[in-house]
């Protein structure tokens, strides 16, 4: 399989060493700074650019008839655009917020947490999510996701930063320590007792791996998909 990335940062890096692992093929790198090979010469590109790039990235890829997979998060209020264009012209397009199998395992386990959980009210949810300190979105990708799975199988209407607790909103505590590449918890608290989910991600190798798995699970297949796809969630 041939290879672009879209975006050559310590991701970009981490799925080129896994990608040819692998056996397959970088054909083309694009950073903020330099362009090398040719996109149009990729079975699959694979964006993980900063996030001001990365509509303009994955529609380059769509113009080309490239599938792509993107894990960039904190640009989704233009995801609606890609999809509509993907759509539109027949393209293929993967999103995830976290590439990581672990992490896609714990979105599922959250979904059914939710909504076994949903009939005791007593239980008050609250998510904590730690990244590295270069992380520029807050809260991540993953603590939104994991927050509106939680919204969309109870009766709360939304998530917060504020760190006093409101009312049908569920609190999103954010930290960023060192090179920490992401840890993600759930916890319910009543007075009587808590009940707690957590992820905690060693490296940045899991998420690569997760794409590049994508990028090979993607070939000859048309519309719009997530990870959950890709592991038959």
């Amino acid at each position: 399989m041939k290879v672009a990335l879209l975006g050559y940062g310590k991701m970009g890096k981490a799925i080129e060493e896994i990608a040819v692992s692998r056996n397959h093929v970088i054909v083309s790198k694009l950073d903020k700074d330099f362009i090398e090979g040719d996109l149009s010469n990729a079975d699959v590109a694979i964006n993980f650019s900063v996030p001001k790039s990365a509509k303009e990235n994955i529609l380059q890829g769509l113009k080309l008839e490239i599938p792509v997979i993107s894990g960039t998060t904190g640009w989704l209020n233009e995801m609606k655009l890609v999809e509509e264009y993907c759509l539109k012209n027949n393209g293929t397009f993967l999103y995830s917020s976290n590439f990581s199998i672990g992490v896609n395992l714990f979105f599922k386990l959250n979904e059914l947490l939710s909504q076994l959980i949903k009939p005791h009210s007593e239980y008050k949810p609250k998510l904590n999510e730690i990244h590295h300190i270069h992380k520029l979105d807050s809260p991540s990708g993953t603590a939104i996701k994991l927050a509106e799975s939680i919204v969309e199988n109870s009766d709360y209407k939304g998530w917060t930063l504020d760190k006093e607790f409101k009312e049908n909103q569920i609190n999103i505590n954010v930290e960023r320590i060192g090179e920490n590449p992401g840890n993600h918890s759930v916890c319910y608290n009543s007075s009587i007792d808590s009940i707690k989910i957590e992820h905690i991600a060693n490296s940045r190798e899991g998420f690569a791996l997760g794409a590049v798995l994508a990028a090979e699970w993607i070939k000859n297949k048309k519309g719009l998909f997530e990870m959950k796809d890709v592991l038959n969630l």
